[in-house]
């Protein structure tokens, strides 16, 4: 882990506000060591400047309150992390999108949130499990349940 550190992938507000203990588990540290190293710390380095983490690790009673994907959510595992350019701009977050899908990283999930009519994403999702990536490529449009099948750039 040589850009990301445990508290900024644990970090959350919402926690803060709503008096829940967010503190990972040991194996959960472990998955979000494994999501770092194969997946945020070779992005950041090839990006050549800070990523920032909006939503990593959250606990089940965490995901539940923010309504989260429910039984299913990597979050909830150490396995994903909501992540944008520190710029925060749309733009910016596309480059940041094209260059993850173009590294060759394996991931289970890439989604694009919420992108807006330049297919600028609001924010990137982003899942790493240890041996069992499916490389799921997927979209989360404004106004729609469930997620569209691939990303367009």
């Amino acid at each position: 882990m040589k850009y990301f550190t445990f508290s900024e992938l644990t970090r959350s507000v919402q926690a803060t506000l709503l008096g829940i203990d967010n503190t990972p588990t040991t194996k959960d540290k472990q998955c979000l060591r494994e999501l770092v190293d194969n997946v945020l710390d070779p992005l950041r380095e090839k990006w050549g400047s800070p990523i920032i983490v909006t939503s990593g690790y959250r606990c089940k009673k965490l995901n539940d309150k923010i309504k989260g994907a429910s039984k299913t959510s990597s979050h909830m595992y150490g396995q994903a992390a909501d992540i944008m350019d520190i710029s925060k701009s749309a733009a910016c977050n596309k480059k940041l999108l094209k260059l993850l899908l173009g590294m060759g990283l394996e991931f289970d999930q890439v989604i694009c949130e919420y992108p807006d009519k330049s297919g600028c994403p609001s924010w990137i999702h982003v899942s790493y499990r240890k041996g069992n990536n499916r490389g799921q490529k997927l979209t989360k449009h404004y106004n729609t349940k469930g997620y569209t099948s691939g990303i367009k750039l």
